[in-house]
């Protein structure tokens, strides 16, 4: 039962992660960073949707590190990106 569960999580990221990059890639507007914070919207509604409802499993206790890692590195993009949106003498 928990290995379904853990193959129907696996398989709802990869197939949110290749329809990110095909529809990128069809509007010509694939990058590194709108790839990644789609993606990382992508995990974290996979997440929510596939929340058990009474008991956690252990491999689903370690996906709070991986959020964590996520939304650090969606800050980095937003700074980077609103960095490059200022004028050169605000920063």
């Amino acid at each position: 039962m928990a290995t379904a569960r853990r193959q129907r999580f696996i398989l709802g990221q990869a197939v949110w992660m290749l329809g990110t990059l095909v529809v990128l890639a069809t509007l010509s507007s694939l990058s590194f960073d709108l790839f990644f914070v789609v993606s990382l919207i992508g995990f974290l509604v996979v997440v929510e949707l596939t929340a058990p409802f009474n008991l956690t499993p252990w491999w689903r206790a370690r996906l709070k590190w991986i959020i964590v890692i996520g939304l650090a590195g969606l800050g980095y993009v937003v700074i980077r990106r609103t960095l490059t949106i200022l004028p050169p003498g605000l920063y």
